[in-house]
């Protein structure tokens, strides 16, 4: 892409704002960095990445990338042999500690079945290194100092300091409580001068001390003198103070040799973490401005659904339809200089760069955007007071320079197109122009005021005209474009708005042509229509997703019946088997006994014993209950209202009445169904009695994100308590399992004080304190219900 075309189209400024969301110099190095890709399977990946940061941050609310830190610069200097300062360790350490979380975190949310492969992959390269991370953290304090238990050596050399500190200070105190000392001393006070102790004495009195003079006051007045007496003891200090920081630098470099082992692994979690924050970088800022995701697709082809400018206030941009590339690959928006075309202009050519860049477009879901190889543009007043060119001059260099380079994959942006010259001719050159770009196959949008170009889009094939709208009573455009109705001039109608005599306007319109006025009528006309067809058009989409609903609805109760009826046939079909088995099973037990009754009575069964058996076998024939048909409901006469909750019987379903259609006839509501029904299908059961309406309390959800930890260090026992009690409210709001509280060791207090409010807590699962590489006992890990 041209450099050119990022700053006529304004993408520094989108990355202005991108730089807004970063976590850290990693992610700001990267945005800085970031160019259109051309590539459209890069594209896509891109896309995918920021819609799947996207996805945590709408379930997540925020990433763990607390501690990160660029230390590249750091890690390099350990592998030459350089030796890492305290600051640079705990640089180190505090990268180590977000990677950690930023695994923990990305893993516990593919467990939980989300779909994150690209943030999952990212995961599973970082290597936590527990044990450079732990030894840090053993030898360097928070605030950058190198700690006691860094060494038994370091501690015992702090140890005799800190006793010969105290020698001397005893020492020097002895002398400035003296009697002696008010009349000597400027103040009675021990200080410090070149690393060591020294007391302020009056100029007259220098010798009354003896020892070493360090320095004075401005005006002389006073000397700074380490007095003979504590001069041993100073150089003893020294001594120690030297041991000490030799010390220091071998843990030092004995920490930054660890670092330079773990080097290829820092860097692979560098370069993780640093995709991963710009990832995230780049959801934050689609979920500022709103946007979505687009269908990316590589055959030209742009189709957006309320796009707005990013640059643009949000409640003040006017959202457009756009489409271009499929029935149609050029659009000439025509009409006269009143706002609105640069806009619509600008918001393709940088929702292209936005899009091709893995940036999400504020437009609505299902919106397409191409990747193209090149986007030109010609936008905007170019004329050049140092090459002594005109504006007209400075345009046609610039597109001599497009018309070297487009072709069939290519965007190309015209702004007031053949502008800066004679108004004929700027005409003829704008129509060669657009003739030469379109048939190479460019997908084109080009902006003129040139009425000439009105009729271009009915005489081109894949040419479309488009105006923006203007609105004559408020004399001012809505910055509604209309695709398909070419600009009209408004001067006539808004001359008459201001005043400007009737007289005048009819002279003025006679020495327009017929074909111009004729002109001018036909697109008001097609405005007319196309507002017509466009209310029409919503009116009927939101019929087709009523019926489309209701559709649904029915195919559901369909379902539902037919299970219902197979259902009853299944059991009718069963009881009606064991009834039939039942009577076999009769009828062969009576014939079983005829037969025998028959070896028995050789001569013939009696009469008596027949009609018995035939008796038995009337009874065995199965009996089948019959189907009782539902009774008719006799209608009681009712005077019906509208609101009647009735039973339309022969639906047998109760629904109300919403109005009147006839004599004897109501439009009925049965469910999300709406038919007319008669007064004698209608049976009536209640009139709803007026409800009356309480005030609903509503609970505001948080403008900000919760944290997976809470720092308690440093806060005062009740405001500690207080902020513990607020954040498991989010905590638990947030829908988090687990979250960790910092309170440190300490005296224990308010460790204690918190523990025990954890225990009595509804919504605590179970505490536990952190483990040797969570914090240990200054740290609570809490497991939410």
């Amino acid at each position: 892409m041209q450099q050119r075309v990022l700053k006529v189209l304004e993408f520094n400024k989108v990355k202005e704002q991108l730089l807004k969301h970063i976590s850290s110099s990693l992610a700001k190095e990267k945005v800085e960095r970031l160019v259109p890709s051309t590539d459209y399977d890069e594209v896509r990946k891109w896309q995918e990445q920021t819609d799947e940061a996207a996805k945590v941050l709408r379930l997540k609310g925020n990433a763990p990338f607390g501690g990160l830190v660029d230390i590249r610069k750091s890690i390099k200097r350990s592998k030459i042999g350089g030796m890492l300062n305290p600051h640079e360790l705990m640089e180190i350490a505090g990268t180590l500690y977000a990677g950690k979380h930023m695994k923990r975190f990305i893993e516990d949310m593919v467990e939980n079945g989300i779909d994150i492969p690209h943030l999952d992959g990212f995961a599973a390269e970082i290597q936590p290194l527990q044990e450079l991370e732990q030894l840090i953290i053993h030898c360097i304090g928070d605030n950058g100092e190198v700690l006691d238990g860094a060494s038994d050596a370091l501690r015992s050399i702090r140890t005799s300091l800190r006793t010969t500190e105290s020698r001397v200070r005893e020492k020097l105190e002895s002398l400035i409580r003296s009697s002696s000392a008010q009349k000597m001393l400027s103040d009675a006070i021990i200080t410090i001068r070149n690393d060591r102790y020294v007391i302020p004495v009056k100029q007259e009195y220098r010798s009354a001390y003896g020892g070493i003079v360090h320095d004075q006051s401005s005006s002389g007045a006073t000397l700074f003198i380490e007095p003979q007496a504590v001069v041993d003891l100073n150089n003893t200090l020294q001594q120690a103070r030297m041991k000490e920081k030799i010390e220091i630098d071998r843990i030092l470099t004995e920490i930054t040799v660890k670092v330079a082992e773990e080097a290829e692994p820092l860097l692979v979690n560098v370069e993780a973490l640093s995709e991963m924050d710009f990832m995230f970088t780049k959801a934050a800022y689609a979920e500022k401005i709103k946007a979505s995701k687009p269908e990316m697709n590589n055959s030209g082809r742009i189709k957006l659904f309320k796009a707005r400018h990013p640059l643009l206030n949000a409640e003040e941009v006017v959202a457009n339809d756009i489409e271009l590339g499929a029935e149609f690959t050029t659009i000439v928006i025509t009409g006269p200089n009143t706002g609105g075309k640069t806009v619509t202009l600008k918001t393709v050519g940088l929702f292209t760069l936005m899009a091709q860049s893995g940036l999400q477009i504020p437009s609505l879901d299902g919106s397409e955007m191409a990747v193209f190889e090149n986007v030109y543009a010609d936008i905007g007043d170019e004329q050049s007071i140092e090459q002594s060119l005109s504006t007209f001059s400075s345009h046609m260099v610039n597109i001599v320079d497009i018309l070297k380079r487009v072709d069939d994959n290519s965007l190309v942006l015209f702004d007031e197109l053949g502008a800066g010259t004679d108004p004929q001719e700027g005409a003829a050159l704008a129509i060669s122009i657009l003739d030469e770009v379109h048939h190479r196959g460019a997908r084109v949008i080009a902006t003129t005021h040139y009425p000439e170009l009105k009729a271009y889009g009915y005489n081109r094939e894949g040419v479309v005209n488009a105006s923006v709208e203007f609105n004559i009573e408020t004399l001012s455009p809505t910055y509604k474009l209309l695709i398909g109705v070419p600009g009209r001039s408004n001067a006539f109608e808004i001359s008459k708005r201001l005043g400007l005599m009737q007289t005048v306007i009819d002279r003025a319109k006679s020495h327009m042509s017929a074909e111009s006025n004729e002109v001018d009528s036909m697109i008001a006309s097609l405005e007319e229509s196309k507002k017509r067809s466009d209310s029409e058009l919503t009116e009927a989409e939101e019929l087709r997703k009523d019926a489309e609903k209701l559709h649904s609805e029915l195919q559901n109760q369909i379902l539902s019946f037919n299970e219902e009826r197979d259902k009853l046939y299944e059991q009718a079909e069963k009881k009606a088997a064991e009834k039939v088995e039942a009577a076999k099973a009769e009828a062969e037990s009576i014939i079983r006994e005829l037969r025998k009754m028959q070896k028995e009575h050789r001569t013939g069964i009696k009469e008596h014993e027949l009609i018995d058996a035939k008796k038995r076998l009337e009874e065995a024939v199965p009996e089948f209950e019959k189907s009782s048909k539902q009774p008719k409901t006799k209608t009681q006469k009712h005077q019906y209202a509208e609101g009647d909750e009735v039973k339309v019987i022969s639906f047998n379903q109760k629904g109300h009445l919403l109005s009147k259609v006839g004599d004897k006839e109501w439009q009925v509501q049965i469910g999300i169904l709406k038919m007319k029904v008669k007064e004698d299908d209608l049976q009536y059961i209640s009139r709803p009695k007026p409800v009356e309406t309480k005030p609903l309390a509503m609970v505001k959800g948080k403008d900000y994100h919760v944290s997976l930890e809470l720092d308690l260090r440093g806060e005062r026992y009740e405001n500690a308590l207080l902020r513990v009690e607020k954040y498991m409210d989010d905590a638990v709001l947030a829908g988090y399992p687990r979250i960790s509280i910092i309170h440190g060791k300490g005296t224990g207090a308010l460790r204690t004080g918190v523990q025990e409010y954890l225990k009595k807590h509804r919504n605590v699962k179970s505490t536990r304190y952190g483990e040797s590489g969570e914090g240990g006992s200054g740290v609570t890990i809490v497991e939410l219900k």
